[in-house]
């Protein structure tokens, strides 16, 4: 078995505990997954946290204790190496279950409730020390008609797995395929970075690098889109008139690209920097401040081009950089609700 092998085969005790969740058997599941001192890096609100006991208080414990059918779904498993040599592997999927009762003073709803998860491990000396991961808080914030902020311009959904239905890849991983899978997806992103500072849309050459009928699955806030036209109409066109100057501060973050035959992924914290200038993303006003953006992303390729891409972005972060909070919004949108109680957490009928 291959070492990338290996890797994917360390975490499924992880996946697995998840998938039929216990506060014992989770535990249980870290403590073997996890070096005792590997650091955790989650999403705003939670940000920081070193130890696996510490991870699960600070954030597993509210999130099983308001979905308390919790289970995992993994639709992407990979696993890799960086230009670096480290050693990664990358889950995409949703944390299911019925949303009960009020987590991060989110009202529960009482019916079954997705958030997608994108996670990443590294892996030294056959322990996790490392844990980066963005978890899709405001797309269970709009399930639960809380979200405070600005309607996204893309279509919402409970964005699917793999249309190949291969995500999870199987060993042994193909060295070859995975390194000209990486060099298409840098290459493409190299020429993305070109528009505006070197010309207009043409200098992007998208038609080179992504299939026609893409689909692009964006973070809750932003959503998803399909086709060239959609992914420029409802995220590119707002994102870069809003913030032109993104891709310029590359010596500043630092990227871990890594790819797994025909899938990459991109992790890094943050791994993206640019000043908001303009107005026409997500509803911010320009404050002309330079703001960091996590940004964890996976890529399928097909036939040589892109057909589906998933990005989740720290957006929470991005509102709490610029000094807005949307949950502390949140939670004055929701004293309209009829019944609610800012006390509980609870509405009539939950």
């Amino acid at each position: 078995m291959d070492r990338h092998t290996r890797n994917k085969a360390h975490i499924a005790p992880l996946r697995a505990a998840q998938y039929d969740f216990t506060e014992d058997g989770v535990r249980a599941a870290m403590g073997v997954v996890f070096a005792h001192d590997a650091i955790f890096r989650l999403c705003h609100p939670f940000g920081e946290t070193e130890g696996p006991d510490a991870f699960y208080d600070a954030a597993y414990a509210s999130l099983f204790r308001a979905m308390p059918d919790l289970e995992r779904r993994d639709w992407m498993v990979l696993a890799g190496q960086t230009d670096r040599g480290d050693d990664w592997v990358g889950c995409g999927g949703h944390y299911v279950g019925t949303f009960a009762a009020p987590w991060l003073d989110i009202p529960p709803t009482g019916h079954i409730a997705t958030m997608r998860f994108h996670e990443f491990f590294r892996i030294a000396e056959g322990r996790v020390v490392e844990f980066q991961a963005i978890w899709d808080i405001p797309e269970l914030m709009m399930q639960a008609g809380a979200w405070p902020m600005a309607p996204s311009l893309g279509r919402e959904m409970t964005v699917p797995a793999p249309a190949a239905g291969d995500g999870v890849v199987a060993g042994p991983r193909d060295g070859e395929t995975s390194r000209i899978s990486c060099l298409q997806v840098m290459d493409m992103l190299t020429h993305l970075k070109r528009h505006p500072g070197q010309g207009g849309p043409e200098v992007m050459e998208m038609e080179r690098f992504w299939h026609p009928n893409m689909m692009w699955y964006g973070p809750a806030g932003i959503g998803s889109s399909r086709g060239i036209r959609g992914f420029r109409d409802w995220h590119q066109i707002p994102f870069v008139n809003a913030m032109p100057d993104r891709g310029q501060y590359g010596e500043e973050i630092l990227y871990h690209f890594f790819g797994d035959g025909p899938y990459v992924a991109v992790t890094g914290w943050p791994n993206m920097i640019q000043s908001i200038t303009h107005p026409g993303w997500m509803g911010i006003s320009p404050q002309g401040k330079k703001t960091t953006m996590k940004s964890l992303d996976f890529w399928r390729l097909e036939d040589g081009l892109i057909r589906e891409n998933w990005v989740l972005v720290d957006l929470l972060d991005i509102y709490h950089q610029i000094d807005v909070d949307p949950l502390a919004r949140m939670r004055e949108f929701n004293k309209a609700r009829h019944g609610f109680d800012p006390e509980t957490g609870q509405a009539d009928g939950v």
